[in-house]
């Protein structure tokens, strides 16, 4: 599981990154900037002082300088590194780009660092890498250089399960996995062993095994540490608080404004976990003219700073109803400064599109921060939708806690879709309903309605995003299904694992009717084999 990584305390500190540091200890990461700026402007060589500022400008919200930084830092390592054959920086650093997303530039840095020393961790971090970038075949080199080393290490045996899972030889990675299990070799290790031999066999259609694993590793993770951090009410709390809150009145109060004509409003584009917005994020990504944001926390952000603005705190929905023109003014500005850094200048020059899923929850914010925006709202088959979230292995937060269970998997997707529902009517912003099945089924026909809905002309390259996006990193777990052609196997698969569907039955039943999906009885209806 990640962890927030900050920069370490380091002895023999200089007086400006003593001060940074006790800056980060105290968490004013705006104080810790200022002084770790000191630091580089005194001594612009100073890989340390490069990879704090660095982190701190991150952690501010300045991706691209803090990147930039960095990367700089990575580079003045590796050269270190060379001379004294000493890489346990360079891997830290490495780590910390990969924290902020930056697998592209951490690459150079990990590859250096394997031809300066040979040890596991280097080869071990450069699998991961190449995985990211789905460079799998790289990846499976370099874990296997990894695994020579250290043979009986279940992680790296797992990771190089998960690679051989991916490569299409199965029965290896069951070996592998089976023999991880019989390790007993802690509770996350079991956990991700039970989720990939799930995943494993549903693709290799031995589907009354599937669930068992499942089961598993629902079971194990209930004793994972990080997923103990997180409170399981805070969203239900926070829907059922928005649901009362939200009219149509306060979300259509700024509706009429003339906003200013230089810079077009973003479109947003949300759903549910696995509902299809990976997949449409890199098909509209072809246009040129379009750049897409993946995953990312600019409405959070933006949720932020009204708190931080308003006379009363902790109620979103009575900070809007204070908020005035001037207040609607500074927290669109407020966003599009935060893409800005983010992304760079060049992100929001044509149309800037918001693809962060779980937007779904702050959509009464956007409508009215953004009432000249528009909306895609992905929609597909709730089982499939659920089937697909519990086979993942999320990152646990607020939402995805739930997805580490069958049935509070399918209650988050009911109080998901139960507040879309509600809300949808009440909107200003325009919306468009976008139907997975019907992207599958009819690529052309549906897509270019979508690229119509955007005011963007269709791209005769659409339909090659999957080569697009085999070159970069993704940060959704759709990120390897998306670099590859379309296919049509995800739609109905919930119907090998019918009988499953009878334990959460009454909270989905009446979404697949709202949505307009087949209400077939569960336990009832299969695929052939």
């Amino acid at each position: 599981m990640d962890t927030v990584k900050k920069p370490s305390t380091i002895p023999n500190l200089s007086p400006y990154l003593k001060n940074g540091q006790a800056a980060v200890n105290a968490r004013n990461m705006t104080e810790a900037v200022v002084w770790f700026e000191k630091a580089v402007r005194e001594n612009p060589k100073d890989a340390q002082a490069l990879a704090c500022y660095g982190q701190a400008l991150c952690w501010v919200k300045q991706h691209s300088q803090g990147i930039e930084h960095l990367r700089k830092a990575g580079a003045l390592l590796a050269k270190a590194g060379r001379k004294q054959r000493d890489t346990r920086q360079l891997l830290l650093l490495v780590e910390q780009l990969q924290f902020w997303n930056d697998y592209p530039g951490s690459l150079e840095l990990i590859k250096q660092a394997v031809q300066i020393k040979k040890d596991v961790r280097g080869f071990q971090l450069l699998a991961h890498t190449y995985s990211r970038l789905n460079q799998n075949q790289l990846a499976l080199a370099a874990s296997l250089q990894a695994l020579r080393q250290a043979p009986d290490d279940a992680v790296l045996n797992l990771q190089h399960a998960m690679l051989e899972a991916g490569k299409g030889c199965y029965d290896d990675a069951v070996a592998r996995l089976l023999r991880i299990l019989r390790m007993q070799a802690g509770e996350e290790l079991a956990f991700r062993a039970h989720k990939e031999l799930a995943r494993i066999y549903d693709k290799q259609g031995e589907y009354a095994r599937v669930f068992a694993h499942l089961h598993a590793a629902a079971a194990l993770s209930a004793g994972l540490p990080e997923l103990q951090k997180q409170e399981p009410r805070f969203v239900f709390d926070l829907l059922a608080e928005y649901t009362a809150g939200f009219d149509a009145e306060l979300l259509r109060r700024w509706s009429g404004v003339k906003w200013r004509e230089e810079k077009r409003a973003p479109a947003f584009l949300i759903g549910f976990f696995r509902s299809g917005t990976t997949l449409t994020q890199e098909i509209l990504s072809t246009n040129p003219t379009v750049f897409v944001s993946d995953e990312t926390d600019l409405v959070v952000a933006m949720k932020d700073e009204l708190n931080r603005i308003s006379a009363i705190k902790g109620n979103l929905v009575e900070q809007l109803r204070l908020a005035d023109l001037d207040t609607i003014k500074h927290l669109r500005d407020f966003y599009w400064r935060l893409a800005a850094q983010r992304y760079g200048e060049h992100a929001i020059q044509g149309l800037f599109v918001d693809k962060t899923t779980m937007n779904t929850f702050d959509v009464g914010l956007i409508n009215a921060v953004f009432p000249d925006a528009k909306v895609i709202f992905m929609v597909r088959d709730p089982r499939d939708v659920c089937l697909s979230c519990y086979m993942q292995v999320m990152i646990p937060s607020a939402a995805t806690v739930h997805l580490f269970n069958w049935r509070t998997t399918a209650e988050l997707y009911a109080k998901t879709m139960q507040w879309w529902l509600h809300i949808k009517p009440l909107l200003s912003v325009e919306v468009m309903t976008f139907r997975y099945e019907d992207g599958i089924a009819d690529f052309q026909g549906t897509f270019s309605q979508l690229f119509e809905f955007l005011d963007l002309a269709w791209h005769q390259q659409a339909d090659q995003f999957y080569k697009q996006a085999g070159q970069k990193f993704i940060a959704s777990p759709s990120f390897s299904q998306v670099s590859q052609p379309l296919y049509a196997t995800s739609v109905g698969r919930w119907r090998y694992y019918a009988s499953e569907f009878d334990a959460v039955d009454d909270l989905l039943q009446p979404y697949i009717k709202a949505l307009g999906y087949c209400a077939e009885t569960p336990g009832h209806t299969r695929l052939p084999n």
